[in-house]
């Protein structure tokens, strides 16, 4: 990502690259909640975030699919932006506004 936002980082495309933005985040949201299979790894790992109990357990046995629940506030509130800025995911809008301050 950094390479093409180097290429193309010239170009005035600030809400398509916040677009892409949300779109990967919740993208990564899909594939953490597809890794806990089980539905009381899910409350388990709820509770871990911080959620409180009566929701872990009506949230972690829904039957809604991976991207519903990722654009859900069940994953929203819990894995927030700056807990996956802490992982190591890089922000390409923070990216690019740095690339148009100079």
């Amino acid at each position: 990502m950094r390479g093409w936002l180097g290429y193309n980082g010239i170009a005035e495309m600030k809400n398509e690259i916040q677009d892409w933005n949300e779109w990967l985040r919740r993208r990564i949201r899909m594939y953490i909640w597809k890794q806990w299979k089980l539905p009381r790894t899910r409350v388990k790992n709820l509770i871990k975030l911080g959620m409180p109990e009566w929701k872990t357990y009506r949230n972690g046995n829904t039957r809604k699919g991976y991207w519903a629940i990722a654009g859900s506030g069940i994953l929203h509130h819990t894995i927030t932006n700056e807990r996956l800025a802490s992982r190591g995911y890089y922000d390409i809008s923070e990216a690019y506004k740095s690339l148009h301050l100079i």
